[in-house]
């Protein structure tokens, strides 16, 4: 294998040029770099060699910079179907790469055509070495894939530095400046950002209510480049998406099947749409606090016992890390006519890293959100919708899409969703598996403090779904401090006011630790130092309450949006005695009660309340101090939960549930 000359470009494109003529392939990377050398190359374009397809695989899995890989078709001992299946696992290891194809003739071609033409992205005849035109088209392919539209624009019409005679009212910046209340606001948040926040009255940024232009053109590339036949950029988060979806799929008394892990936002989107939900229990790991997917047998079952279903919709990754083995689900789900929507909030990384993949759009998802923000570089509520129903009705989907979306959106946040897809494209392999790696030495560090331990697939997997093919997404790090002598909230103040460390979230006896893109290995050392320094406190083990089990889940005696939008009456939780209040069994509840952690609904709207929930949630108001109880209403000093007057139940519409 020849090395490849370092460009003197700051950005690094390696090209990797297959094959097994070595003297061949020898002028092939000989031509590039030297058009390389000669012509402008901001791409930082540089060529190597790899002998066969082998190699090349693992110098691409090996190398990060590669972005563009040259087979030779044409070469003796790379001919036919061997090119076609390097190239077919290339792009099963990196999506992302750019494949093009030498060929001898326009037979080659249409044999190519016929066996790999979506993974090819051109070809170059093997017998016109004209290196300075080969080195011009993959300079251009790496622009357009590296190629930021609205971001572009967005610096382009700010850097004109345009007067404002429109909305919003700080008219980029000009209300803070010299202000003596709030002239700090205008240093803290940077003049560039302020002039970028923009409105709908600049018609060379698009509008994301209806796009044609940069916008347009910026969700195309993430398209592609996530694996979508359509991409849609929401500014509102993904809690937001999975409403628009909900409304775009479902009509009133329409069934869909959800996992009771989902988050809020798909419970919301069950009141907004007036579906008729079936609620599938998750699996439950009682020792941590966790909850996991739910089982395959169980969404088999409710497949085939719920005939009329429109969509189903899971969460994967969970909160934790935990994966659904998607393709049998989805297989089982299309075939009985069901819409399958993936909240992949957490796990909107997978696509560019063979070891988290399959995606859920690799595995035939219809819809995916994706929270952007959380694990790659976009703002805090960017996020994207990806479709790949063959029966997609985007009318529809837009009507709805604009119900929800603010006709203000903001720009900033556009533009990092575009620059977030543009890194991932390009160095989002590279930058994953320095999260993986450092995840794994993470991991192994914390099981050195004996007071922490870093738990694995077999800890955190619940007994009922162990037969399931779940995988655990490696970059979400579930740590038991049960040995620590510490308790939770206590542990994760500590880390922050002695070590000014912020973890992800805690169950009583778990943190939980998010690597991302943006992880760096003087903050994995930070906090390997501040758990051996707190281990150091030699604390004797503690034991912990043991966490209330979540009930299953009762029955509904009516739609929950129907039940939603009654006044009802509110009733005390716990009644005199410090009991569970009787008075409350066999209502039926108007709101949605979540306790966080874990933010599974313990009861929703429309939902019988039954004596094993009460308990549940009166153990929690006694025992689990650290949990907050979203949902209950404050009445009269006490808290209260929002039920259905009889009058109220027995008035509504008659529809079966």
């Amino acid at each position: 294998m020849t090395a490849a000359p370092k460009p003197a470009s700051h950005a690094v494109s390696r090209v990797l040029v297959v094959s097994a003529d070595a003297a061949w392939c020898a002028r092939v990377v000989a031509g590039i770099n030297g058009a390389a050398a000669q012509l402008d190359n901001p791409m930082g374009v540089a060529a190597s060699s790899a002998a066969d397809g082998e190699s090349a695989i693992a110098e691409c899995l090996a190398d990060g910079e590669v972005q563009i890989v040259v087979i030779d078709h044409g070469d003796p001992g790379h001919q036919g179907n061997h090119a076609v299946q390097t190239a077919q696992a290339l792009i099963a290891s990196r999506p992302e790469l750019s494949l093009y194809m030498t060929l001898e003739d326009d037979a080659d071609k249409m044999l190519v055509e016929a066996l790999a033409s979506d993974a090819i992205t051109g070809y170059f005849y093997r017998s016109e070495q004209d290196f300075r035109g080969w080195f011009r088209i993959l300079s251009a392919e790496l622009a357009q894939k590296s190629d930021t539209p609205f971001y572009d624009a967005l610096k382009e019409y700010v850097g004109q530095a345009i007067d404002s005679w429109h909305t919003p009212g700080h008219g980029g910046g000009d209300s803070f400046k010299g202000s003596p209340w709030v002239g700090d606001f205008y240093d803290f948040v940077g003049e560039e950002m302020l002039r970028a926040d923009l409105s709908v009255s600049v018609p060379m940024l698009d509008s994301l209510l209806r796009p044609t232009g940069v916008i347009a053109q910026s969700q195309r590339l993430a398209a592609k480049a996530f694996g979508a036949n359509k991409t849609y950029f929401a500014t509102n988060g993904t809690s937001t998406s999975n409403k628009v979806i909900f409304q775009t799929l479902l009509a009133p008394g329409d069934t869909l099947l959800l996992d009771r892990n989902c988050h809020k936002s798909v419970h919301h989107g069950v009141i907004l749409s007036g579906a008729r939900p079936v609620y599938l229990d998750s699996s439950v790991n009682a020792r941590f606090g966790i909850f996991g997917p739910v089982p395959r047998a169980i969404v088999l079952q409710a497949i085939a016992d719920h005939p009329q279903t429109k969509v189903l919709i899971l969460t994967s990754c969970t909160y934790d890390g935990l994966r659904y083995d998607l393709a049998p689900i989805i297989e089982a789900a299309h075939a009985a006519g069901i819409k399958v929507i993936v909240d992949e909030a957490w796990y909107g990384h997978a696509r560019f890293h063979p070891e988290l993949r399959p995606t859920a759009l690799e595995c035939g998802a219809d819809y995916v959100t994706q929270s952007t923000h959380k694990v790659l570089s976009a703002f805090s509520q960017a996020s994207m919708i990806h479709v790949n129903d063959p029966a997609f009705d985007e009318h529809l989907f837009r009507e709805n899409f604009n119900m929800h979306a603010s006709t203000s959106p903001q720009y900033n946040l556009i533009a990092s969703l575009d620059v977030a897809r543009k890194q991932a494209v390009m160095e989002g392999y590279r930058l994953i598996s320095r999260s993986l790696k450092y995840a794994q030495e993470l991991r192994a560090k914390i099981n050195t403090t004996g007071a922490f331990r870093a738990l694995e697939l077999a800890d955190l997997l619940p007994d009922e779904v162990r037969g399931d093919g779940i995988r655990l997404d490696l970059t979400k790090i579930t740590v038991d401090i049960s040995a620590s002598g510490y308790g939770a909230d206590e542990l994760r103040e500590l880390l922050i006011e002695r070590f000014n460390i912020q973890i992800e979230k805690n169950t009583h006896n778990t943190l939980t630790l998010l690597l991302t893109v943006g992880s760096t290995r003087s903050k994995v050392s930070r906090l390997f130092d501040a758990l051996l320094r707190l281990a150091k406190d030699k604390r004797a083990p503690r034991t912990y309450a043991r966490m209330p089990e979540v009930p299953r889940f009762s029955s509904l005696a009516c739609l929950p949006r129907d039940a939603f939008y009654e006044t009802g009456e509110r009733l005390p939780l716990i009644d005199d005695h410090g009991q569970p209040n009787p008075a409350l069994i066999g209502r039926v509840c108007c709101d949605q009660i979540v306790p966080y952690p874990p933010g599974i609904p313990v009861l929703v709207p429309g939902q019988v309340v039954a004596l094993p929930v009460l308990a549940y949630l009166t153990r929690l108001l006694q025992t689990q101090k650290s949990i907050d109880l979203h949902g209950l209403a404050h009445f009269d000093g006490e808290l209260c939960l929002r039920v259905l007057t009889e009058a109220e139940l027995q008035a509504l519409p008659q529809r079966s549930v």
